[in-house]
């Protein structure tokens, strides 16, 4: 058994945490095991999992130019105390950049850079992401993408041009997202949304995800189709802000908020539709998720096209005006179609969870033979 030692925040429910999630849980962990290296002492919703499945959970002092001495010698002590690995992962973005450092400078000989997203916000950390995203390229020595988009932002075209990279979709188990009549049917019982329209959104709050946009959309699309009803799923930074704002819409009622829960997946047989104008994505496993379960999709143009897995979705831009955006969501929900298995579709999409998991273990066990042979 080989073991792939994972750079990360921490294993909240993210959409990059919960990718890793769907991978570990139907990967041979006889064959390959997932260990994870989190760059924060929060605790994660998936650390009991984790550790149930055999797998190790390290925290290092964290990405602070401050704790750069003691990370550099922390990952050297650990490196040096586990010599089985052989091949880092890193998904932190720009900052995974310190990962692939410290494993270069231990002679780790595989070293995979994973793109996830596609978007460099600005922010006090700016300078210091920007310099270690353009120093990526001298630490990572294998390129994982999620989509076309994010491999072009973080390895550059050259290296998506001549094809140096490997596609790992963020694939899903179907099973659990196909509709489901009765578990909607309960769910709407259980919230009061019988007779509602419901516009659903599952994602962290956060500015990325435009919470500020979606209710606004939302508050002007209810004024001219009260049946509407918004479900926001998820937790984070945000949470007073969005809290603040429904409040000072009027629309306290009208929106429900989940919070953090355990089966988020859940919500989408509940929804009517999936909307996500996020300001910048790679290729979110939500709007994977939504399509398995056969809802209509409206994401803003931020988020990459090659989402598209469904005849359901539709792609707007943020500049358009408000007034299109509503006139769009309203036409959607108002002629709905009927929900359709989409356990084809997905699966010849390769977002199958139980095929791409078989991929993706394969290339690991490839590269440890190469590597053992000094290829």
């Amino acid at each position: 058994m080989i073991r792939i030692l994972h750079s990360v925040s921490y294993m909240s429910r993210g959409g990059i945490e919960t990718m890793l999630m769907n991978y570990y849980r139907n990967i041979d962990r006889t064959k390959v095991q997932f260990d994870f290296l989190c760059n924060s002492n929060l605790h994660g919703a998936y650390d009991e999992e984790i550790l149930s499945m055999g797998g190790r959970i390290f925290r290092t002092p964290g990405f602070s130019p401050l704790k750069r001495r003691a990370y550099k010698k922390y990952m050297r002590e650990l490196f040096e105390a586990h010599p089985e690995y052989q091949i880092v992962e890193a998904h932190n973005g720009p900052l995974g950049r310190y990962a692939m450092k410290a494993a270069k400078d231990s002679n780790i000989p595989i070293r995979i850079y994973h793109a996830h997203g596609a978007d460099l916000r600005f922010d006090l950390k700016w300078p210091i992401k920007y310099y270690c995203m353009k120093m990526l390229k001298y630490s990572m020595n294998k390129h994982f993408v999620c989509s076309e988009k994010a491999g072009r932002f973080y390895m550059g075209d050259d290296v998506i041009d001549r094809g140096d990279f490997h596609f790992i979709p963020n694939a899903i188990a179907i099973e659990n997202f196909l509709f489901s009549k009765t578990m909607r049917d309960n769910l709407r019982k259980e919230f009061h949304l019988e007779d509602k329209l419901v516009i659903g959104h599952i994602g962290r709050l956060s500015p990325q995800k435009n919470h500020k946009f979606i209710l606004d959309t939302f508050a002007e699309l209810h004024r001219i189709n009260a049946k509407t009803h918004l479900v926001l799923v998820g937790d984070g930074e945000w949470h007073d802000l969005v809290v603040n704002k429904i409040k000072s819409l009027g629309l306290t009622e009208n929106v429900t908020l989940t919070g953090s829960i355990p089966n988020p997946q859940d919500w989408y047989q509940a929804f009517d539709l999936f909307f996500m104008p996020s300001l910048w994505e790679g290729l979110p496993v939500t709007g994977v998720e939504a399509q398995a379960s056969d809802l209509p999709c409206v994401f803003s143009s931020a988020v990459t096209q090659e989402v598209a897995l469904s005849d359901k979705t539709e792609f707007i831009s943020l500049d358009q005006p408000r007034e299109y955006w509503v006139r769009r969501l309203n036409d959607i929900i108002m002629h709905l179609p009927p929900r359709r298995d989409m356990t084809s579709t997905i699966t010849q999409k390769h977002y199958n969870i139980k095929e791409e998991a078989k991929y993706l273990q394969n290339l690991y066990l490839d590269f440890y033979e190469k590597a053992k042979q000094g290829c």
